[in-house]
């Protein structure tokens, strides 16, 4: 599988618009396979916001499959239980709920980018390539016009570009709706060690869920989400306004989740409003037409509440290699390479569609 120009056009076999945790597992599932793939970026280097996700037993399961779970274990404590406090009551009520048995971890994003980057060949990722539209070309080809003006043309075509896809737009897949609610995130670093239990820490009330959860000696994930009013709207990008905004509001908390807030710098607080597709859009819209697909944020935008957008978005990539794989590695006609690509797509996105269907009506219910 290869890429080779024709007059100013570049032809490749399939192309990634999105170098996420989708976009990269996709490339790297394919990349087993020995199918090579392009995977445009539009920054100019691997994007880490959000942090950190909480892994579940799935996401293990996905990234065993594309051979780098070990490594990454190594790096991440293995949580041993959730504590979750009211933060209403006088005396707060706790529960503890333990993991044993079950692998859970909070992985670091940029560790896992960087690992899945680094198992690709040189050249797979194109940054500061950002795709401005999408047109049909001959052959069943799908062409892509690139903010430089560069044109590419792919057999295959994998939206893995998030929330605003353009691919997902192409699709004819409505905008994900905002769901009232926002997400501050942080990364608190504690050089020479945080002395936390390995736990994921909950607390619950008034209209806010927080919580932290180490990721291994040194570093602590932690979240807060809440119903903005107008005027905290307009603080998505002033970090010191969403620090004072979540100690402001976290003043029931533990002291552990305090001492988190204020060891964050502010260069490691983001903030974003929520937003997720409305499932059954997902039963009766268009995840794959033809030789075109999506997946992970493009395909399923969640709120974070079951923890499982990153989680999911790592069963997609593993789940749609598989099934281009077969389609892409089937020898036959190349007259009929095309509705293998097809079938292919679509047996993926069933079985996609279902599973997120699952999880975003699973999501409204906690």
């Amino acid at each position: 599988m290869s890429s080779h120009s024709v007059g100013m056009e570049i032809v490749e076999d399939v192309v990634i618009v999105g170098a996420g945790i989708a976009g990269l597992t996709t490339s790297l599932g394919l990349h087993r396979l020995g199918i090579r793939s392009l995977v445009l970026e539009s920054s100019e280097r691997l994007r880490i916001t959000g942090f950190a996700f909480t892994t579940w037993e799935n996401a293990w399961k996905a990234l065993d499959a594309i051979g780098i779970g070990d490594s990454l274990r190594r790096q991440h404590y293995l949580l041993s239980s959730i504590v979750v406090a009211s933060t209403v009551l006088e005396k707060p009520a706790v529960s503890e709920m333990s993991f044993k048995g079950h692998d859970i971890r909070c992985v670091q994003r940029r560790l896992l980018l960087e690992t899945l980057a680094k198992e690709l060949p040189n050249g797979t990722i194109r940054f500061s390539s950002k795709v401005v539209s999408i047109d049909e070309s001959e052959n069943h080809f799908k062409r892509l016009h690139l903010a430089d003006g560069a044109i590419l043309k792919t057999k295959v075509l994998i939206g893995c570009d998030g929330v605003n896809s353009v691919v997902a737009k192409w699709l004819g897949l409505q905008n994900p709706v905002f769901s009232g609610r926002s997400a501050i995130r942080g990364n608190a670093h504690f050089k020479g060690g945080h002395g936390f239990e390995p736990k994921y820490g909950q607390f619950v009330g008034k209209g806010v869920r927080s919580g932290f959860l180490p990721c291994d000696d040194e570093n602590v994930y932690w979240f807060f989400t809440w119903t903005p009013a107008t005027k905290e709207e307009e603080m998505e990008d002033n970090p010191l306004k969403l620090k004072q905004l979540v100690t402001s509001k976290l003043k029931d908390t533990s002291d552990e989740m305090k001492s988190v807030i204020e060891k964050t710098l502010l260069d490691d607080i983001t903030s974003s409003p929520l937003r997720y597709r409305k499932p059954w859009e997902l039963l009766w819209g268009n995840i794959s037409k033809g030789n075109v697909c999506v997946a992970g944020d493009a395909l399923h935008p969640m709120t974070p509440d079951i923890g499982q957008g990153g989680c999911s978005a790592l069963e997609d990539g593993v789940v749609l290699a598989r099934c281009l794989g077969e389609a892409l590695l089937k020898p036959g006609v190349e007259d009929e390479e095309y509705e293998r690509i097809e079938m292919g797509l679509k047996k993926y996105g069933q079985e996609r569609k279902w599973r997120s269907f699952d999880l975003i009506t699973t999501a409204f219910m906690v």
